[in-house]
């Protein structure tokens, strides 16, 4: 599983470099497999519970084990890898009720970035969100409307939202501590038949809060929005 995630990564990599390189020539070698393995654990094709295995990897990515240690280190501290003396890496599995809880201060803690983001972002900020979201719809079109699939950082809508929110505090908890464990389970759980569809919807929906300098309908719109991806993980796991 991991030898083909990794070779899929490897492939999409080069299919999109004019120069055919399989790394980004700005990023150390273990910054550029760090940003491998997470996309492929986000999307699930490391799933969780996996085991890491660290020859596989070496000789999947053609490097020494050194930077590919650097770069599962860092992945621990992105939360989606878990070290244990004697077991080695492997891939963050949460508890049903662990997930439910994150769901839940997700709920609280984004609704409240919605509606700090009405009152400080600016209406560029706001037209640029639009343009994301633009582009995530023709994504998911794409897609045949069955996932819905961020990248990280300015191009994850959630990110932007909290980015918008000013409060470097809120940001600090939700764009860093738990964001690409966030990352994945929200695209985990949104790969059905209508939920991606239906997440864009809200989105378009909260912007429109946000531009009309609504603060409580943004945050309203946002907790109800990750209250209906929470059931929908609930359904599925419960």
């Amino acid at each position: 599983m991991v030898k083909q995630a990794a070779a899929e990564n490897q492939k999409q990599n080069e299919n999109s470099d004019p120069k055919n390189n399989r790394f980004d020539s700005d990023k150390t070698l273990a910054a550029n497999v760090m940003d491998m393995l997470v996309t492929a654990i986000v999307k699930g094709e490391i799933p969780p519970g996996t085991k890491i295995s660290e020859p596989e990897l070496a000789r999947t990515y053609g490097i020494s084990r050194g930077p590919l240690r650097e770069a599962i280190r860092r992945l621990e501290g992105l939360r989606l890898v878990e070290l244990k003396p004697h077991v080695g890496a492997r891939v963050v599995q949460l508890s049903v009720k662990e997930l439910i809880e994150i769901y839940r201060v997700r709920e609280a803690l984004e609704g409240m970035a919605s509606r700090l983001a009405a009152e400080h972002m600016s209406q560029e900020e706001i037209d640029d969100l639009r343009n994301l979201l633009d582009r995530h719809e023709e994504s998911i079109e794409q897609l045949d409307g069955l996932s819905y699939f961020q990248k990280e950082g300015d191009l994850d809508f959630h990110y932007r939202i909290v980015k918008g929110s000013k409060n470097e505090k809120m940001l600090e908890l939700l764009g860093s501590d738990l964001y690409h464990l966030v990352r994945m389970y929200r695209y985990q759980f949104s790969v059905s038949s209508s939920r991606p569809k239906r997440a864009l919807k809200e989105h378009r929906q909260i912007v429109d809060a946000i531009e009309s300098r609504d603060p409580e309908l943004a945050e309203i719109l946002m907790r109800r929005h990750i209250s209906a991806a929470r059931m929908n993980i609930e359904e599925k796991l419960v």
